[in-house]
């Protein structure tokens, strides 16, 4: 396969003629400072700390705080991850066709969806205080937030490529961000986890057993309006978390003026998806991520109910989750360097490979709370290498196709929308899919106890499918074509390129300064 033959014959023409001044110069400019990388960084943190929360969380408030049917929550959780899906590439699209600001192309999006998106956020918090259409309240919020989500996320992915046009800078950034991003995940855990984990309407083993006088019926429903106040306290602590982190991106990370772009005619939807979708190695990449993603979606999605029922844990749940979370986050530092030392094929199959013998561990034993800690933070470590790994090697795909079209330009979005895309909607699936099948296995909405086939179910769910899913994913990422050979020799021959179309625009200027 002929890979970008005019570029590479063009590109080592400048390389041997570049004085190694320019190469210094080069280098200097495309350098981020650290605190460049960590306002970068900030910007990741509102979609894990909100996608943690309803990841976590949002099934078991449905179920036990909101007190849906099983079959409604389904349809909420599958409609709100499959509409969040269809926006993805659609925002993708619209962000590759807008014009650039003074401020960038993608910063406006980013800024003017924030207050947007916390509103929404907030109010699928909120229990209205109706029963009729109260589904249609968490459908409607639920998407709206989605779609604020992603017109936040989708620029601010893509803003990778509009920060340096080092690899390495970039790759640098990327590990700022997922570090953040994990932490993100942490707070999001200790947030939602801490302020309602105390407080549920379910007594525990050493609680005094149920009565049915007036006293116990009345103490219960004061614990479930108490737990409903958690629910709301805790997401508007995360509203005022996600707009701090918006402020730090916009004021602390300047966009990069994009080079050539006016050459070039911007890409229709259609042109966009053909190009994308023909890109081999970008396809590869997606599909083995898609379904080592869908196995960590399905383990997050049904690890709180798992940890309650399956595992009788009621009151440490939430100490469980931010321990997996904890432990990811001091692991990010470790992947970030076993990728540069070994690359980033052999990280992804250490890395997620890893989780296999624990998910099989959790459900083998009998239930023992010491257990479940140490499971946990060796699961953790795996859970850091599913967040990095694809966000680093996605800039890869970009790079690869940018060298064999050097003259399509603003198509950055579009990759990690359809990547985003492809994600999202096989969670809302597996999501609604796991809820209905707990509707099937007896699931009772807001009993303390439930049947026997619950427990199975939610084990089945947490254990042999998403093994299952990571054989497959990494049976297909096995067939990724860009190794660490490809990978340098693209960089080199995109700062060639870029070099050169920078040198051409400074021309006129030059001139004119000399006349």
């Amino acid at each position: 396969m002929a890979r970008g033959e005019g570029a590479e014959q063009y590109a080592a023409t400048l390389l041997s003629v570049k004085p190694l001044n320019a190469e210094i110069k080069t280098t200097q400019r495309n350098r981020l400072s650290v605190f460049s990388k960590l306002c970068y960084a900030f910007g990741g943190a509102p979609y894990q700390i909100t996608g943690t929360a309803l990841g976590f969380f949002l099934q078991i408030y449905l179920l036990d705080v909101a007190q849906l049917d099983p079959f409604y929550a389904s349809i909420i959780l599958f409609v709100g991850r499959a509409w969040d899906a269809i926006t993805d590439p659609t925002v993708g699209f619209l962000v590759s066709r807008s014009r650039s600001t003074r401020f960038g192309r993608m910063m406006p999006w980013i800024i003017f969806s924030t207050p947007f998106a916390v509103l929404t956020y907030l109010l699928i918090w909120y229990v209205p205080p109706f029963e009729e259409g109260n589904v249609i309240w968490y459908l409607v919020f639920y998407c709206l937030f989605q779609s604020m989500q992603t017109c936040f996320h989708v620029p601010y992915s893509a803003l990778t490529m509009f920060i340096s046009r080092d690899q390495k800078e970039r790759d640098s950034a990327t590990a700022y961000r997922m570090m953040v991003e994990v932490l993100g995940t942490v707070l999001g855990t200790a947030i939602q986890g801490q302020i309602v984990g105390g407080n549920s309407n379910c007594p525990t083993e050493s609680d005094a057993p149920y009565s049915t006088n007036s006293s116990s019926v009345n103490t219960t429903i004061v614990s479930l309006d108490q737990t409903k106040q958690a629910y709301l306290v805790a997401s508007g602590v995360i509203c005022i978390i996600y707009v701090l982190c918006a402020a730090i991106l916009f004021f602390g990370v300047k966009e990069q003026k994009e080079t050539g772009r006016d050459k070039s005619e911007p890409l229709t939807f259609a042109q966009g998806l053909r190009l994308v979708m023909c890109h081999g190695p970008y396809v590869k990449l997606v599909i083995g991520f898609l379904f080592t993603s869908l196995a960590f979606m399905l383990l997050e999605g049904n690890f709180a109910l798992f940890i309650t029922y399956a595992l009788g844990h009621r009151k440490d749940f939430q100490n469980i989750l931010l321990v997996i979370m904890l432990s990811g986050a001091l692991t990010i530092p470790w992947w970030q360097w076993f990728l540069t030392r070994f690359g980033k094929k052999k990280a992804a199959y250490f890395g997620i490979s890893w989780a296999v013998p624990f998910m099989i561990l959790i459900v083998s034993v009998k239930s023992n709370l010491i257990v479940s800690y140490l499971v946990s933070v060796a699961a953790g470590v795996s859970v850091a290498a599913a967040f990095l790994l694809p966000w680093s090697m996605l800039p890869d795909v970009v790079d690869d196709f940018k060298v064999q079209n050097p003259d399509i330009r603003g198509h950055e979005a579009l990759f990690y929308s359809f990547y985003v895309f492809f994600i999202k909607f096989a969670s809302g699936v597996s999501l609604g899919i796991s809820t209905l099948s707990l509707k099937f296995a007896g699931y009772v909405t807001g009993d303390c106890s439930q049947p026997e086939a619950v427990s199975m179910t939610l084990k089945v769910l947490v254990s042999p499918v998403p093994v299952v899913l990571i054989a497959v994913g990494l049976l297909i990422l096995k067939t990724y074509p860009i190794d660490e050979e490809r990978r340098q020799g693209n960089r080199k021959l995109l700062q060639a390129m870029f070099d050169s179309e920078t040198d051409s625009e400074s021309e006129p200027s030059d001139h004119g300064s000399s006349v």
